[in-house]
């Protein structure tokens, strides 16, 4: 079996920054296990898998270790390479996924917007003492956040976010929970790294589910519904956000890396 593959940097437009996801197109779904294998043979943070045509599109996306419930930065490299290398006619792009109901992602000039859903997080009043420990104790955080098992640890400052040197052993114990940090900036409005190491992902270098976290508390905090974010990982990323009621958009560049076949 050949399987087209395309290796996409997302929410960046250079190569070798943003959060590298590999792209499969398929013309009927492999098994779960194969799906995984090919993940693992990609090595990257996440690949999408995707099956159909103009008319409807299905799409999953898997690490190494496991299928995700969502991912954006690989949705992203999907519809990047259905609408600037492929040439696809559609203008706006939809998605069927196996939890998240439709995503669509459409162009708006040199930016991709995805249509996500909005999770709102909420405080956590019980917070194990494993979490500060993980990161390193850098001072105790505004607050501790909880949402779809996710830890939303917010800082009171950019530099305490970019310093972080989280013990990821220590995160591991934290499963299934997962941790994203975050903070006002002055360049920005807000900050975050985003720690999944039980996924398969240790640190993800920009992570566009997340956002579906962060945007709705930061409009909230900040009084303002359009946000500028950046990912504070290694490679680093662009993301801008539009909350819009039960839904957040999502925006950003991507730049093709590699094309080629799979054979298996």
């Amino acid at each position: 079996m050949r399987i087209p593959l395309y290796y996409v940097n997302a929410f960046t437009n250079q190569p070798l920054r943003g959060n590298p996801a590999a792209v499969c197109f398929l013309d009927s779904w492999l098994d779960d296990g194969s799906l995984r294998k090919v993940a693992a043979e990609n090595n990257l943070s996440a690949t999408a898998f995707v099956v159909g045509n103009d008319d409807n599109y299905q799409i999953r996306w898997f690490t190494a270790r496991c299928e995700l419930s969502l991912c954006g930065h690989a949705t992203l490299a999907s519809a990047y390479v259905m609408s600037d290398v492929l040439k696809t006619a559609r203008k706006n792009l939809t998605f069927e996924t196996k939890n998240r109901g439709i995503l669509s992602v459409k162009k708006e000039g040199d930016l991709l917007a995805m249509n996500l859903p909005a999770f709102v997080p909420r405080v956590r009043e019980t917070v194990p003492e494993e979490l500060f420990e993980a990161l390193g104790r850098p001072g105790r955080p505004i607050e501790v956040l909880e949402v779809n098992e996710t830890y939303v640890v917010v800082f009171d400052s950019p530099g305490k976010i970019q310093n972080l040197k989280p013990d990821f052993t220590i995160l591991e114990t934290l499963h299934p929970f997962v941790v994203s940090v975050t903070a006002p900036s002055n360049d920005v409005d807000f900050v975050s790294r985003y720690f999944a190491p039980t996924y398969g992902t240790p640190e993800d270098p920009v992570t566009g589910s997340a956002h579906c976290n962060l945007a709705p508390y930061w409009s909230e905090r900040l009084g303002k519904t359009q946000l500028h974010a950046r990912q504070l990982s290694e490679r680093g990323g662009e993301l801008w956000c539009e909350v819009a009621g039960n839904r957040v958009i999502v925006k950003g560049q991507a730049v093709l890396t590699m094309q080629g076949e799979l054979m298996i």
